[in-house]
């Protein structure tokens, strides 16, 4: 029987880390042929990775999946007019590397991260081909857009919204995380229901098996760490956090706190600068990115996770991918956010919850986790793991977007 083939359309890919590089890996363990086009490594920085430049390597095989790579200006120094040429720059190369794919899938999917754009050679190569194509909705735009670049004309937040939902409408189907981001999206293409599905993101199986390190360990004995590990980037509201973490550690029963922040961004340099003016460098560290398949080490080590979204409404219409990977981690869960991943980890009662923003409320939250006793913690922890076990286990999330993309 002739294997299905199918082209993965997405910006980032490996070297990076993004969570579109499990799926390939997946796609390819259940016997299907992969191609993926996508841009040159920079990401987060803005720099080009080790062995790549402008002018290639254009063509890879990673896994057995071919890649094929299309230029981008890279978003070096992460300023404004740099993401913007980022964010435009590689569907609009990308279109001129259409030619070079072998052709013959059965499917597309578009694995759509910021920007919308990322989507436009998908439509383009699928009209012209005639093959159904679907788009994974993981940033909603454009208000994902305004978490990032503070938009304020309104010409032109029309125009962006008329772009993204130009986009969306001509995608054969519509993935979205949670039944309120498909409601938005049911409102904003009048597609019928059944091409629209809810697929939440999967969590990699290596977080749910934390890993000893008896270096870090005894660097960071004797307190309670709290650790966030993942991008620095406005949407994710750090600044909150870091506040918060002054707040409790100045009252009693906060003592003890540590604040470790694994990985890196467009917004370290401010996070760096704000610590430094809260005198609070003695109690967090900022540790820089590392592989995800190293987080699980600082996961061992954490006295409870955090998972911290900005205060927006649309950011609240998906559940994100870190909630999946914290509660598999088996141990408490912070959360300071609204929407649907709150609500995700309200349900699952694996620790204390607080609005977004709010930093007298998460400072009273950090409180809580560091005055609870062991038992009450290892209570969290034992719930958000059957909440990774029943919501976010990889095979069957897996295996229903195989299906749903195939049909």
């Amino acid at each position: 029987m002739e294997k299905k083939r199918i082209l993965v359309v997405t910006q980032h890919f490996w070297p990076e880390t993004f969570r579109i590089n499990d799926v390939v890996e997946g796609f390819l363990a259940d016997g299907l042929e992969v191609d993926v086009l996508c841009g040159l490594p920079n990401y987060p920085k803005g720099e080009w990775f080790e062995g790549y430049h402008y002018t290639g390597p254009r063509r890879q095989n990673w896994k057995g999946a071919h890649i094929y790579r299309a230029g981008e200006i890279p978003r070096k120094g992460n300023t404004g007019l740099r993401i913007f040429l980022n964010y435009v720059s590689w569907p609009f190369f990308a279109l001129f590397n259409l030619h070079r794919l072998p052709g013959g899938y059965d499917a597309i999917l578009c694995y759509n991260t910021s920007p919308v754009l990322m989507d436009l050679p998908a439509i383009v190569y699928a009209k012209l081909h005639h093959i159904p194509h679907t788009n994974y909705v993981l940033d909603l735009w454009p208000e994902n857009l305004y978490s990032v670049l503070p938009v304020k004309n309104w010409f032109l937040r029309a125009v962006a919204l008329k772009v993204s939902d130009w986009h969306y409408r001509r995608a054969d189907k519509l993935i979205a995380m949670s039944d309120g981001l498909k409601d938005k999206l049911l409102h904003r293409t009048g597609k019928p229901a059944e091409r629209i599905a809810v697929i939440p993101q999967y969590c990699e199986d290596f977080y749910a098996h934390p890993l000893p390190d008896p270096e870090l360990e005894a660097r960071f004995a004797g307190r309670f760490n709290l650790v966030f590990a993942g991008n620095f980037s406005p949407a994710q509201s750090l600044d909150t956090l870091i506040r918060a973490a002054a707040a409790a550690h100045s009252l009693p029963g906060g003592e003890s706190l540590h604040l470790l922040l694994v990985g890196d961004g467009m917004s370290r340099q401010e996070l760096e600068a704000l610590t430094d003016q809260l005198d609070a460098r003695s109690f967090i560290t900022f540790w820089g990115s590392v592989p995800p398949t190293e987080i699980p080490r600082f996961s061992h080590l954490a006295g409870a996770l955090a998972v911290s979204l900005s205060d927006s409404p649309d950011l609240g219409l998906t559940v994100p991918a870190k909630v999946a990977s914290c509660l598999a981690a088996g141990k408490p869960v912070l959360g300071s956010l609204n929407g649907e991943g709150a609500r995700a980890l309200t349900e699952a009662g694996s620790g204390p919850v607080c609005p977004a923003c709010d930093t007298e409320s998460l400072a009273q939250a950090i409180l809580q986790l560091c005055r609870s006793d062991a038992a009450q913690r290892e209570a969290w922890g034992r719930n958000a793991r059957a909440y990774y076990e029943s919501h976010y286990r990889r095979s069957e999330l897996l295996r229903r977007l195989e299906a749903f993309i195939l049909e």
